[in-house]
C-alpha cells in the first residue's frame, strides 16, 4: 500500500482490548507504518495479539506490559483505554523510561470526547506533544483481543474533535492514519461530537438495556424463549461491558438525559394513541419513524426478474 505524506513510523496502541486489538491488526494488514508496539496490563490479550501477528515474520510487532518498551520512540500513541484511564496509562507512558518520540502525536478512541479534550489536550501540550481527539465509531457487544479484526474499521465513520489549540498538521496526520485503515473521517467540535454520539450510540444502548429490563422480567421472563430476530436485534448492543458502559454514560450524562426526556414524551405521545384507539396518529408517528430510518438504510434495488425461457 502506498504512503501517504507524514505517515507515522511507530505506533504505540494502549490497550489490547477489542478496538486497540483490532487496531493492531488492521495496522500489521495494511501496513501504513513499520513498528507496532502495544500495552496492556495483562499478559494474556498480548499473547492473543502476538499469535494472530505473529506469522507477519518482516513485521516490526512487540506487545509488552512495560510502558518503557511500548512508548520508546513512538511518534503515535493512541489510547483504546476506557476513557477514566486514559489520563493515568497516558501519563505512566509519558513517564516511562523510554519516552515517545519528540513532538509526538496523542490521539483516543473514547466514545465520549468534551471530558478527555479537556482533560488530555492541556496535559499534551505541557508536555511538548499534539493531542488530536478521535472516535472511530466501530465495535461490538463483545469485548477483548479474543474479537479482535483486521476488519473492524473498514467503511466506519471516524469522527475527529479538533479544538482551536489543536495543531494542524497533527490533525491532518491523524485523519490520514485513519483514512489507510478504511475510515470515513468527518469532524466535529467535541462538546458536538457528544451531543451527537448520545442519539446514536448512548441512547440506543440505554433503551436496549430498559427493553430487556422490562420485557423479560415479572410474568414476562420466560418471554425470551419465544422470540425471534426482531428482539434479538433490537436487544443486541445491551450485551455490551457493564462496567464499561456506566462509565460511558455517566461521563456523557448532559445530552443523554436530554435526550432520555425527549424520549419519555413521545412514549407519553404513543401511550396517548393507544388509550385513545386514535389509528390516524400511530400510522402517522411509525410512518414517520419508518420513512427516516429507511433514508439512512436504503434497501438494496430487488433484483431483476429472470427472463422467460425460450
Amino acid at each position: 500500500m502506498s504512503q501517504l505524506p507524514g505517515d507515522f513510523q511507530r505506533v504505540a496502541i494502549a490497550a489490547p482490548g477489542l478496538l486497540g486489538g483490532s487496531l493492531a491488526l488492521a495496522l500489521a494488514a495494511r501496513r501504513p507504518c513499520p513498528a507496532i508496539r502495544v500495552w496492556g496490563r495483562r499478559a494474556e490479550p498480548l499473547e492473543t495479539l502476538r499469535a494472530a501477528i505473529a506469522p507477519r515474520a518482516d513485521l516490526d510487532f512487540a506487545a509488552s506490559t512495560d510502558f518503557a518498551e511500548a512508548a520508546a520512540g513512538a511518534d503515535l500513541i493512541v489510547l483504546a483505554t476506557p476513557v477514566g484511564a486514559m489520563r493515568e496509562t497516558l501519563l505512566s507512558l509519558l513517564d516511562s523510561e523510554g519516552p515517545p518520540a519528540p513532538g509526538a502525536v496523542v490521539t483516543d478512541m473514547g466514545s465520549v470526547k468534551g471530558s478527555v479534550v479537556a482533560e488530555l489536550e492541556p496535559l499534551c501540550a505541557a508536555r511538548g506533544l499534539r493531542f488530536v481527539g478521535s472516535h472511530p465509531m466501530a465495535g461490538s457487544e463483545q469485548k477483548g483481543a479474543e474479537h479482535a479484526s483486521d476488519a473492524l474499521f473498514a467503511g466506519a465513520a471516524c469522527l475527529l474533535t479538533p479544538t482551536a489549540a489543536t495543531d494542524a498538521a497533527a490533525l491532518e496526520r491523524v485523519d490520514a492514519f485513519w483514512r489507510t485503515l478504511g475510515c470515513r473521517t468527518h469532524r466535529l467540535a467535541p462538546g458536538a461530537h457528544d451531543r451527537a454520539v448520545a442519539r446514536i450510540s448512548h441512547l440506543p444502548h440505554v433503551l436496549a438495556a430498559t427493553l430487556v429490563a422490562t420485557a423479560l422480567s415479572g410474568d414476562g421472563a420466560d418471554a425470551g424463549n419465544y422470540a425471534a430476530g426482531g428482539f434479538r436485534d433490537t436487544t443486541r448492543v445491551a450485551s455490551g461491558p457493564p462496567e464499561m458502559w456506566a462509565e460511558i454514560l455517566l461521563e456523557n450524562r448532559g445530552p443523554l438525559s436530554a435526550l432520555l426526556l425527549d424520549f419519555r414524551e413521545k412514549i407519553g405521545e404513543l401511550l396517548v394513541f393507544l388509550e385513545a384507539g386514535d389509528r390516524e396518529n400511530l400510522v402517522r408517528f411509525l410512518s414517520q419513524a419508518k420513512e427516516r430510518r429507511d433514508a439512512l438504510y436504503p434497501r438494496p434495488p430487488a433484483p431483476a426478474a429472470n427472463p422467460p425461457l425460450s
